[in-house]
């Protein structure tokens, strides 16, 4: 099994579910035909900037899958699906990767984080390193997004998850960190400044809106410390503040 990621963007419009839900259902499709086992889902902020043009908050979402199947059976399962949802309006782009060919294109995922990029930069880039490109509908704007996300993904250090094994199963429970770790794709809790919860028999909160963070190519979950020895999720808010 090797690792795969797929970058999808800009499949919604502005009265349609947003790209991170397509993202899910799309994972949930690929698991079911049986051509991966999900890891996760990041979604990862790009340029906000009037010259760029976007839905509503200009983020792509990146799906990461330990994978025997070869790329044509990924792309097939992604196009159909991705051509059944798109939405009128929408400019779906589609990229899929393997981890050493999504390393060579980080820095073109940095740089439309905090520059206007092209399609022509996107489709070379694709083109030099082999990685699969696809636009799918309308002026497919969206190619930028889907190989920035996978780009940022596979950097290690961007992104918040907005798919885990089992996390959304616990909301608003308080469950040690053993067992959360057992169930979930949490492979760290921290406080904010980085200090690790380490006692297996730490009791965390979750609340409502449990997400962990992309930090050194792991998923992180970030905490305040309770009296008592107890820890809870931070407020979304918080959480999105400082990983948007």
């Amino acid at each position: 099994m090797r690792s795969v990621y797929i970058g999808i963007d800009d499949t919604d419009n502005l009265e349609t579910r947003g790209t991170g839900f397509r993202a899910r259902q799309l994972i949930e499709r690929l698991q079911e035909r049986r051509l991966g086992e999900g890891i996760g889902i990041t979604r990862h902020q790009l340029l906000l900037d009037e010259r760029v043009p976007y839905t509503s908050h200009n983020s792509a979402a990146c799906l990461a899958l330990s994978s025997q199947s070869n790329i044509t059976q990924l792309a097939d399962c992604c196009r159909e699906f991705l051509l059944k949802i798109a939405a009128p309006g929408s400019d779906v782009g589609l990229c899929i990767s393997e981890e050493q060919q999504a390393s060579w294109v980080s820095d073109f995922g940095s740089r439309a984080q905090t520059d206007v990029v092209s399609q022509q930069d996107a489709r070379c880039l694709a083109g030099q390193y082999g990685i699969l490109l696809a636009g799918l509908t309308g002026d497919h704007q969206g190619i930028i997004g889907a190989l920035s996300a996978v780009g940022l993904h596979v950097s290690g250090n961007d992104g918040r998850y907005i798919w885990g094994r089992g996390l959304r199963d616990h909301d608003n429970q308080t469950l040690a960190l053993g067992v959360l770790k057992a169930n979930t794709n949490i492979d760290r809790v921290t406080l904010l400044d980085g200090v690790e919860v380490a006692d297996e028999y730490a009791l965390i909160e979750l609340g409502s809106w449990p997400r962990t963070v992309r930090i050194d190519r792991q998923a992180v979950l970030l905490v305040e410390k309770l009296c008592g020895g107890k820890y809870k999720v931070l407020d979304k808010a918080i959480i999105k503040s400082a990983y948007p």
